[in-house]
């Protein structure tokens, strides 16, 4: 029987999200009805769902040999796992989410030291009992089972919630008063599987593969060409991730030239480089940028 890597996928919020991933890294996965193992085109893979809270337990305990979740999962749970590689996506950005304490809009608290004697709730109890006895505060942490955002001020003083981009706060009359921790997904693994070399193999090439998928989310590829006179101007107006190929072409006199842009720009750089003596400009998609 060939070698498997038994891999968590986070069933929820992140599942989506992390599927469309895989695919933009070379993967299929497959979820469908009800089922918990979804396929996935990898004979050397084996998928199970599993909540992003519960992921560091099945790993350290071997259940899993590697899974995706959050990193807050991780503190939270307080097991010993290993970080593989961190993959800055969520469910909606790119960007870190975080956990911040929120209060109602209309309440008179100002910062944590204010909550002295009050009740928070949130799902990550541990990092925020943590967190204020770090300041000396005394407070009384409740688990929240979800809906966290319409505890208060009825049900509780104050909320530890994640937030992405803080919409959802502000619909709730909510204000932010402090961070208490940034998060991102973690690729983790068991400290057992990582000490196998296939399964540390498969885990590094999956961690090269999946950051190459995220390097290129919202990026492009530009190629033009220039006569060597203009070269100089036209690498002026290029904002490039890394330094820009350059190469010469049949005719001495021109050179190409093949970089990577943000695709927010592109509608600004294209008319300054051909303002700038760039010919034959194209702009292609990418699917993965592996530095």
């Amino acid at each position: 029987m060939a070698d498997k890597l038994k891999l968590g996928i986070p069933k929820g919020s992140l599942q989506d999200a992390t599927i469309s991933l895989f695919a933009s890294a070379g993967w299929r996965i497959f979820a469908n009805g009800r089922s918990y193992f979804p396929g996935v085109d990898d004979s050397e893979l084996e998928c199970m769902l599993i909540r992003a809270q519960e992921m560091s337990r099945y790993v350290e305990k071997g259940v899993l040999d590697a899974g995706l979740t959050g990193i807050d999962w991780v503190v939270e749970s307080g097991l010993d796992v290993v970080s593989v590689t961190s993959l800055t996506y969520s469910k909606q950005t790119r960007a870190k989410v975080r956990w911040v304490l929120a209060v109602p809009e209309d309440s008179p608290y100002e910062k944590a030291e204010d909550l002295a004697g009050k009740v928070i709730a949130t799902e990550l109890v541990e990092v925020t009992k943590r967190y204020f006895a770090g300041k000396n505060v005394p407070v009384r942490v409740e688990f929240s089972w979800g809906a966290t955002e319409v505890k208060p001020p009825m049900l509780a003083d104050a909320i530890v919630e994640v937030t992405e981009t803080g919409s959802s706060l502000r619909a709730n009359r909510l204000r932010i008063l402090e961070n208490v921790m940034e998060s991102e997904t973690h690729l983790i693994a068991n400290r057992g599987a990582y000490g196998e070399p296939w399964k540390r193999q498969k885990l590094d090439n999956l961690a090269l593969m999946l950051n190459g998928a995220i390097a290129a989310q919202g990026r492009v590829g530009l190629m033009l060409n220039v006569a060597k006179g203009d070269l100089e101007r036209v690498l002026a107006v290029l904002p490039a991730l890394t330094s820009p190929t350059v190469s010469t072409l049949g005719d001495a006199g021109w050179s190409a030239v093949n970089t990577i842009l943000e695709e927010s720009v592109v509608r600004d750089v294209i008319p300054r480089l051909k303002a700038a003596g760039a010919t034959g400009i194209v702009e292609y998609p990418l699917s993965k940028v592996v530095l």
